[in-house]
This record gives C-alpha cells, sequence and structure tokens, in this order.
C-alpha cells in the first residue's frame, strides 16, 4: 500500500521541484506518471526535462507518442497502469484507488496560489478520509520539513 505525499512549494518552483523528485522516484527504480490538466504546463515541463538536471538527463516522454510503454518517466493526463508513482501537478485527480495500487503519489501545489492550496486541501481531506496514509511537506529555509502525516 502506498501513501500520497504533499509537496508545498514556496522557495523552489515546480520546475525545481518536479526533477528533483523524479531523480529520487527514478533512483527507487520506479516509473514515473507526471499527471497534469494543462497542456501547455506539461509541454513546459517536458522542456525543463530536456534540458536535464547539470548531473544528468531525465529520460521521458509525452504521453501519445509511440513509445509510451517504454518511457520511464510519462508526461500526460492519462491512467496510472503501468506506472509505480504518479506526480500531480497543477491539481491533476488523484483517487484513493490509486494511492493504494502505486508505490507513491505525489502532490506538487504552489503555496503562493490560493486556489491550489485550497485544491491541495480538499485532495489530502479526500485521501485522508479514504484511509490513505500521506504526509504533508512544506519548505523551510530552502530544505524539506514533513509537517503532518497520517
Amino acid at each position: 500500500m502506498g501513501a500520497a505525499f504533499f509537496y508545498h512549494l514556496t522557495d523552489s518552483p515546480l520546475e525545481v521541484t518536479l526533477p528533483m523528485l523524479i531523480g529520487k522516484a527514478r533512483g527507487a527504480g520506479w516509473r514515473v506518471l507526471v499527471r497534469g490538466r494543462d497542456a501547455a504546463l506539461l509541454k513546459r515541463l517536458d522542456d525543463v526535462l530536456w534540458q536535464g538536471p547539470e548531473d544528468g538527463f531525465v529520460p521521458h516522454g509525452m504521453a501519445g507518442g509511440p513509445h509510451d510503454a517504454d518511457q520511464p518517466v510519462l508526461l500526460g493526463d492519462g491512467q496510472s497502469d503501468g506506472f509505480a508513482c504518479v506526480m500531480s501537478v497543477d491539481g491533476a485527480d488523484v483517487s484513493p484507488d490509486e494511492v493504494s495500487a502505486l508505490e507513491r503519489v505525489c502532490i506538487l501545489f504552489d503555496g503562493h496560489d490560493g486556489d491550489a492550496l485550497q485544491q491541495a486541501r480538499g485532495q489530502w481531506k479526500a485521501l485522508t478520509d479514504a484511509g490513505c496514509a500521506a504526509q504533508y511537506w512544506a519548505q523551510e529555509g530552502g530544505r524539506w520539513v514533513m509537517k503532518a502525516e497520517k
């Protein structure tokens, strides 16, 4: 049974935090789906991943290509079948069944956006009320600190 990890972005933007989390997930051997609702945001994240971190390239693809099943990291709005980890951006939905079936679900949200905060609070309540394990992480002075756990 997996868990949902909520990442409240205040110091580092999504474009910095997402590649770091993908690196950790890939280091665990997990195949990752980055799920978003906005095609333009997913394209921007695709561009960021193509530029890669200074210490290495993040192999990935955009959903809808001929090699989706072979991608270790896939960006899209699809189902979690075949993945060990889903990283939800831009308020993309994640179900309690997915949290239970996957190794990890990461929900990344902009701490400076009131709507994103409300969306994340609703997801936290829905998932924890359904019995999912969850952790809430926030940035403090450039470090990630776990603030809550259920």
